[in-house]
Order: structure tokens, then sequence, then C-alpha cells
């Protein structure tokens, strides 16, 4: 079953000072996140230890137990056979660097705990966030990224309830710290990506199979943008220019071309939702050296992930689904 795909929703946020609820946009929050606005029910400001925050929907579909298996539930990786049956943390280690770590026992005993931790699954909105945050913090901007839709096992045991999000400072949770003995999955509160959205912590065993392509789809882009923007960039020079000023000794040269380039995907980044445009310009950045053609695909595509996204599922409803 697929959901309603908004990047643009608005979000409810609720007060933990006076308990008020209200509906806001994602230009709301900016400016909220910005001290730009208050809480209309009782006048805090972002800097409160109790500040409002994103809350759940009401009406979120994932809030029904028997609704879970049903629904389709999304995840994006660098890894092409996520999620890998047999995980072995420890595999690429070399003898030195188990040696650093501590000898065989350390390094078994990290291992366990790298196995112990819960997988994420979410709304596609949140799988698409996630990849552009990742493109931008994580030096994953080159790296091939797969969308991975997620069906689960009709027979999974949900959590009560759901819970703010566990993750600690880089996103792990502890699968047993969240899902106790005979519960497979428990729902989460995401602040991060796709905020205010439900996601999943689970294991392996709570999925029966996925389906996956690669992001963004390269055959799909070739339109009046596209054009436009190569013509734009091999019309640039592509020689590196100084950087002048008083602060130019400790500039990189630059060319025409890239200047050109980043100018063109934050023009884009400017039509996609407020909480997205930071990261897909940095997703979308030209650096010297890239060849305007397969710069201005990429940089379409992802775009299309976020305002076609049809194209995406359709793709994925070609795939073949491979059990886990």
């Amino acid at each position: 079953m697929e959901r309603p795909i908004d990047f643009s929703r608005d979000r409810r946020m609720l007060c933990g000072i006076c308990a008020h609820q209200w509906l806001v946009d994602l230009e709301w929050i900016d400016r909220w996140e910005q001290s730009r606005e208050v809480c209309p029910g009782c006048g805090t400001t972002c800097e409160h230890e109790n500040a409002p925050r994103v809350t759940v929907d009401p009406d979120d579909l994932a809030l029904d137990d028997d609704k879970i298996a049903q629904l389709a539930w999304y995840h994006t990786s660098t890894l092409p056979d996520w999620p890998t049956r047999d995980f072995d943390p420890a595999a690429d280690l070399t003898p030195e660097t188990r040696r650093m770590m501590g000898g065989s026992k350390r390094v078994a005993a990290w291992a366990a705990r790298q196995r112990g931790k819960a997988l994420h699954v979410g709304t596609y909105e949140s799988a698409i966030h996630n990849m552009l945050r990742r493109m931008r913090d994580q030096a994953d901007h080159g790296s091939q990224f797969y969308l991975y839709r997620v069906l689960l096992m009709p027979s999974v045991v949900v959590r009560e309830g759901w819970l703010i999000d566990p993750g600690n400072f880089v996103g792990d949770v502890v699968l047993d710290e969240v899902c106790p003995p005979g519960v497979d999955v428990a729902r989460y509160l995401n602040y991060h990506e796709d905020p205010g959205g439900l996601s999943l912590a689970l294991g392996r065993g709570a999925v029966a199979g996925v389906q996956q392509v690669a992001v963004p789809l390269r055959d799909a882009c070739n339109n009046d943008w596209v054009r436009e923007a190569v013509a734009d960039l091999d019309g640039a020079s592509d020689a590196l220019v100084p950087a002048t000023g008083r602060l130019g000794r400790f500039m990189r040269p630059s060319s025409p071309r890239a200047f050109l380039g980043r100018e063109l995907g934050a023009a884009l980044a400017g039509k996609l939702p407020v909480n997205l445009q930071d990261q897909f310009a940095s997703a979308a950045a030209f650096d010297e050296g890239d060849n305007p053609m397969r710069w201005a695909r990429r940089t379409s595509c992802l775009f299309d992930l976020i305002v076609v996204p049809l194209r995406a599922l359709a793709e994925l409803d070609r795939q073949e689904r491979r059990t886990v």
C-alpha cells in the first residue's frame, strides 16, 4: 500500500511547555529555527529546552498496527545488497586494523554490537531526504545510491505506540533497546528526515523482501532544463581564475563554468521545499572538471526524485522482489 507523497505537506507542532498543538508549513518551521516565530500558546522561542517540536499527525496510517505490514516502506543506501543476509561487519578489516582494535575478542565484540543495530525504514520522503543529507554531510556526494522499497513480514509484531527518535548522534539504534523480546518493529517520530513522519526500527527478520533501483534514474532525464544547462556550461570557460579580494589567497581558484554550475544547481534547489534546499544544492554542486552533460542529467534526475516521485515508484514496480 502506497501513501501519498508530499514533501511540502504541513507539519504538526507540539509545545513541550503549554501542550499547544497547531499546524504549520515548512516556511514557518524555517523561520522558527531562526528565532523569528514563537509558540502561539505561550510565546516560547526555539531556544527553550522544552520548545515546540514537530509531532506525529494523528491521521498517519502508520499509527494503525494492522496497516504496518501492508504499507510500503523505503530506505536509501550505498550498499547494493541491503540488507545483507549474512552481515559480517568485520569481513573487510585488515590484520593491522584488527590488531589496532585489540585483537580477535574485541573485534568479535565490536562486530556483535554492529549486528545488534536496528535497520531503519520510513516514508519515501524520508529515504530521499536521508540520501541528500548523506551526500552533504558524509562525503557521499559522488557515491552510487540505491532506493529500496521494503515489504515487511505479514506476521510482524509492532511495539505499542511510538517513540521519540531513539537514535544517537549518528542515528544508531540498538535493536534490543527498542524491540524487546516478542516485538519485531518499533515506530518512532523522525525529527531529521521527513520531520514529523513515522519511521521504523526493526531487525532483518522483519523484512520479507525488497525491490531496488539505482538512483538517480539516469536514463529518465533529457529535458529542456538539461539541454539549456549543458549549452550554457559548454559556453563557459573551464579555465581556473584566482580568487580576488582580501581573502583571495585563502580561496581555491575557480572557473566560470564551475561558478555557473553552482548557480544553476542553487536555482533548481530554490524550487524545492525549504527544508531540502541546502541539502539539494550541496548534492548538486558542480565540481571543477565535471562533464556538463553528466552533471546536468544527474542533477535533473535528483530533482525529479522529489518533484516527480511516481517515476521512481514506477521503476520500482518493474523490479523483481528480492527475498531477504
